[in-house]
């Protein structure tokens, strides 16, 4: 289970440390925007909140945030490795939300893959609220 309280790695340290600002690009520093959600501190509150800091868990390396975040019925469509593996093979620049609604996100996220070209995964997320907490549950793109 993903630990309350704990950073996220080198990566978010060095952001927080740095007052940088949030991967997920709300223009906030990262200490107050998306690294609550990650670390366990808090939950995100809308679907769109909780895209932002999945996105943000990628810039960071942070596999057991996106796994604990996916639906618990779509768990096994995934493994931490492989998101870790994909989240560390790629070089994240930028996330644009195209679109939300209360339960989808449709977004862009770009960045470079491990030969250095530029890549841009878009997506229609499908997400949901159990017991008051959001997960992802599916996407299309």
């Amino acid at each position: 289970m993903h630990q309350k309280g704990r950073l996220c790695g080198p990566f978010s340290f060095y952001a927080i440390m740095n007052g940088q600002n949030c991967h997920c690009g709300s223009g906030i520093p990262f200490g107050h925007c998306c690294q609550p959600y990650i670390s366990g501190q808090q939950n995100a509150p809308t679907a769109e909140t909780l895209m932002r800091s999945r996105y943000s868990a990628y810039a960071v390396h942070d596999a057991g945030y996106l796994w604990e975040t996916t639906a618990p019925k779509m768990r096994k469509y995934y493994s931490k490795s492989a998101i870790l593996q994909w989240a560390k093979a790629n070089h994240w620049v930028k996330l644009e939300i195209l679109k939300a609604t209360e339960t989808t996100v449709e977004f862009k996220a770009y960045y470079l893959d491990s030969k250095l070209q530029a890549q841009v995964h878009h997506e229609k997320s499908v997400f949901i609220n159990e017991s008051g907490k959001w997960y992802y549950s599916d996407g299309t793109y």
